[in-house]
């Protein structure tokens, strides 16, 4: 009997689509995400402007689709950055990265 257990939390990618309905590229990015078992939200920055600006500010241009995996930044359909985006390990949040800093003073 096969024994399937959730993925860690850590294992499992955070995705976030920044698209709009008629964008072909986009479409083509979702299905392929869909197709390899990754759940992502999907921004539509057409309708929301809010998100529309926080997608450029996060990828410096305004074309869509713009995609947000574990922290790194894809900016249109690029199956090869999709895929070592969704391989690389999320990145430390400061404050992790901060406390695995051992200083002791005494040693310098």
């Amino acid at each position: 009997m096969e024994n399937k257990t959730e993925p860690p939390k850590s294992a499992v990618p955070e995705v976030i689509v920044y698209s709009t309905p008629s964008c072909p590229y986009c479409t083509m990015a979702k299905e392929y995400l869909t197709k390899k078992g990754i759940k992502f939200t999907d921004h539509d920055v057409s309708r929301d402007q809010g998100k529309a600006k926080e997608m450029v500010v996060k990828s410096q241009q305004g074309g869509v689709p713009v995609l947000e995996i574990n922290g790194r930044i894809v900016v249109g359909f690029d199956r090869q950055l999709i895929d070592d985006a969704l391989q690389r390990k999320k990145p430390m949040k400061r404050e992790e990265a901060i406390g695995n800093i051992v200083f002791d003073p005494f040693s310098i």
